[in-house]
């Protein structure tokens, strides 16, 4: 199975423009994803619509590709940039992982649980799931929760603290001693399921709650998940960045 690594990296963010440039501990970001990937898979490529990031990511000697300006979302730029590189590199590939650009200290091993998804022959699309800590996150409409069936498929997406606890009250000891389960939004697909999302219409579910995932499970499309323990750091403001300067020191 050969699997191709993307990190869709943009220039523009209303709450952090230039993130991708931003240096943690003397690397752009970019780079520092580039490298992390890079521990996991033999195959690693940024995908741009920016020329500074598309420099910068030559500078350091990692591979990159442009991309269109106009995609709605990561997903999407994933896909140009499978098809862009296959060409330029003449490979074929199985599986897509789509790495968060805005994650500079992911953990090889949680992207070595999405490529162990994709030994089960009825994976269209893999994701990882992380337990819930406390009240506070099961209650946090920003940190979607995700039910899983007994086989580890996703069930269903939410914003909203699912499973409703009809007859319990939610309290941080309630949620330390039940399962359940918010998302991580790392994400591989099967190279021919991620044409066929590209092109799925906006479902009612995915508007409703603003998750794309959502569309994938309307479509009918089997979503396997993993669990991981492990922490992600991501950077979505400059606050963000300070803290994790802070925090890493390599």
């Amino acid at each position: 199975m050969k699997i191709l690594a993307i990190i869709p990296a943009r220039y523009a963010s209303s709450r952090f423009p230039g993130k991708p440039l931003a240096f943690i501990n003397g690397k752009p970001m970019i780079q520092r994803v580039f490298e992390q990937a890079s521990k996991a898979f033999e195959h690693v490529c940024v995908a741009t619509d920016d020329q500074r990031i598309y420099d910068a990511v030559k500078q350091f000697g990692g591979k990159v590709v442009m991309t269109s300006t106009e995609h709605n979302s990561g997903t999407d730029r994933c896909f140009e940039a499978l098809v862009n590189f296959s060409k330029e590199s003449g490979l074929a590939f199985d599986v897509v992982v789509n790495v968060q650009g805005d994650e500079p200290y992911i953990q090889p091993e949680q992207l070595k649980l999405l490529e162990e998804c994709f030994s089960y022959p009825d994976t269209d699309i893999a994701t990882l799931v992380k337990r819930v800590r406390d009240k506070e996150e099961f209650l946090n409409p920003n940190a979607p929760k995700v039910i899983v069936d007994k086989n580890c498929n996703a069930l269903y997406f939410s914003r909203a603290p699912i499973p409703y606890a009809r007859d319990k009250e939610i309290t941080d000891e309630y949620v330390k001693n039940t399962k359940l389960y918010r998302h991580i939004g790392l994400y591989g697909y099967r190279s021919t399921i991620l044409e066929r999302i590209c092109s799925m219409e906006q479902s009612f579910l995915e508007q409703t709650e603003k998750l794309e995932q959502l569309r994938w499970l309307e479509n009918g499309l089997r979503i396997r998940v993993a669990e991981t323990a492990l922490e992600t750091y991501a950077i979505d403001t400059p606050e963000d960045l300070e803290s994790v300067n802070r925090m890493f020191l390599d």
